[in-house]
């Protein structure tokens, strides 16, 4: 594999992101409107916001993303960090760039003062798994979600 350079996003990358995350969501079975990837991507690339995110880019191209959000806790005093999105394309799967960006993420978040990362997939998704498994043990926890009003 050629080498993986990871970085924040830049203005010039939102149409290789943009096609990354089309794939991303078509991965998960999801859709969200445009109004809701658009303001991802300003902020992604704000600077300042709440949501932060890397790039992974291979001779110039960037290949993969990921999202995450740092966020107070009721268990520590310190931030926690969330990894909430994770997205490599076809043909840069298991060559390590997922690896590289989860690697970016935890150190950004200890840097902005988290001391815990944490995230989740779907049980059907085993590559990804199959790297998590390696990284952490996976807890005992299951996921509840209820839309609101």
């Amino acid at each position: 594999m050629a080498d993986v350079e990871i970085r924040r996003f830049g203005a010039g990358d939102e149409a290789a992101w943009r096609d990354l995350w089309a794939g991303y969501l078509a991965f998960y079975r999801a859709s969200v409107g445009e109004e809701v990837t658009a303001g991802l991507w300003r902020k992604l690339t704000a600077g300042d916001a709440e949501v932060f995110g890397f790039a992974a880019v291979v001779d110039g191209k960037v290949v993969g993303f990921v999202h995450h959000v740092l966020h107070a806790t009721t268990w520590s005093t310190d931030r926690t960090c969330y990894l909430h999105d994770l997205y490599v394309g076809k043909g840069q799967r298991g060559g390590g760039v997922a690896r590289k960006l989860m690697d970016a993420v935890f150190a950004d978040a200890a840097e902005k003062g988290a001391s815990r990362c944490y995230w989740h997939t779907q049980e059907f998704n085993a590559a990804a798994r199959s790297l998590y498994d390696t990284i952490v043990p996976r807890s005992s926890f299951i996921v509840y979600r209820r839309p609101l009003p």
